[in-house]
């Protein structure tokens, strides 16, 4: 399985093409940064969580015909990612997304408008190591209030009709807010990919002016979840929604009440009138103490550059909830199944490089698990079957024991 993955990354995007031309910058290296790089990649691919792992299987059948080298040593791996160029690890990845979106893999959902959901996630915290690039926060312990060294990044994940694809990454610095990171985030990806999306969704951090004139200005659409530090537009809102009668809908199990405003000002720091979309969902649940039906109401409200003409409310209220996806199939995923909050090396260069690399890892098995296998396949085998055979192939001719054959 591992062999076919990375035969279909092969015809895919030319995988040995893109990473022959990975550099680390040391001089007249005994091994190369293309076999680190694709190391690297087959580690991701693999889910071991560990260069110390990765060099336990360099015994293996694997090895002898994917690398032209000898695998290289856990110090190796982690030394000659500390100078790699996360430009060329970005390549890769517009290289993957190009193929897909060329063979019309990834699809828009039903309403035609393709969905980019941005948010912050904190990869590890420590209180005993830092580098530079480190943020930092008191903790309160039992031993007294301590200082914690922590990394966040802001990745953007495009929301398919069926598979989602991260698109970037981009680290949250010291000393600026995750809107800052995330601004820097959406200029680069709208160049690299200026017709990937067409709405930009974020939780409430997100709905700011500063983000929603900046994103306006490029030509895209925001969302945004609408909470109480917008407490103008908010007020306004309900305001607005006691006056008005709401359309009903059943959807997906759930009885929602909507309320479409369009056209509010509330706000003069806006360059652009926002439309407030409410949502009042009700649905029946099993508590399993008792096994008693309960009924359960959530109320959302999200504050859009859209217009009724180009989205209307029930496009609106999916894209809205569409920002989980980022949180279940992204962070959780990796965090979980990918061993996303490991840290490789604490060097941030190294730390930014390894992420981008298991992005590439996530979105080459993502595509070949969903447009190479056949559905007959899929409904029998689920992900995590696939990544243990994946992993049991690495691990084929690897010795008992030092000693062994």
């Amino acid at each position: 399985m591992l062999a076919r993955i990375l035969q279909y990354g092969q015809k895919l995007l030319d995988l040995r093409g893109l990473t022959a031309c990975v550099r680390d910058g040391r001089q007249a290296p005994q091994i190369s940064a293309a076999t680190v790089a694709r190391s690297v990649l087959v580690m991701m691919l693999t889910r071991l969580g560990s260069f110390n792992a990765l060099e336990q299987t360099g015994k293996g059948r694997f090895w002898r015909r994917f690398l032209e080298d000898d695998l290289p040593s856990a110090r190796t791996l982690g030394r000659s990612c500390v100078g790699m160029q996360e430009e060329q690890i970005r390549q890769m990845n517009r290289a993957l997304y190009a193929r897909l979106k060329g063979n019309k893999a990834l699809r828009p959902p039903w309403h035609g408008l393709m969905v980019a959901v941005l948010d912050g996630h904190e990869t590890h915290a420590t209180r005993r190591r830092k580098c530079p690039s480190c943020l930092q926060r008191k903790v309160n312990t039992r031993h007294g209030e301590r200082t914690e060294y922590y990394h966040r990044m802001v990745d953007m994940l495009l929301v398919g009709q069926d598979i989602c694809f991260h698109l970037d990454s981009e680290p949250v610095r010291p000393g600026e807010d995750e809107v800052a990171a995330a601004i820097r985030l959406f200029d680069r990806v709208v160049e690299a990919y200026p017709r990937a999306f067409d709405v930009v969704v974020g939780d409430g951090l997100y709905a700011c002016a500063p983000f929603f004139n900046h994103v306006n200005a490029r030509g895209k659409d925001v969302l945004a979840v609408l909470k109480d530090e917008q407490r103008d537009l908010l007020k306004e809102a309900r305001e607005l929604c006691g006056q008005t009668e709401p359309t009903e809908h059943d959807r997906d199990g759930r009885h929602c009440q909507w309320w479409d405003l369009p056209g509010c000002r509330t706000s003069c720091r806006y360059e652009m009138p926002v439309r407030v979309v409410c949502s009042r969902e009700t649905c029946t649940v099993e508590r399993q103490l008792d096994g008693q039906a309960e009924q359960q109401t959530s109320v959302w409200v999200w504050q859009t550059t859209l217009s009724p003409r180009r989205a209307w409310t029930v496009p609106v209220v999916e894209m809205g909830h569409s920002r989980w996806k980022i949180e279940n199939e992204g962070f959780n995923e990796l965090t979980t199944r990918w061993h996303g909050d490991h840290v490789y090396r604490h060097d941030p260069q190294a730390m930014r490089v390894l992420w981008l690399i298991l992005l590439v890892a996530v979105n080459l098995f993502t595509a070949f698990y969903h447009r190479n296998l056949k559905p007959a396949v899929r409904a029998v085998y689920d992900t995590l079957h696939m990544a243990r055979q994946i992993l049991n192939e690495l691990c084929v001719g690897v010795p008992p024991h030092p000693g062994g054959p």
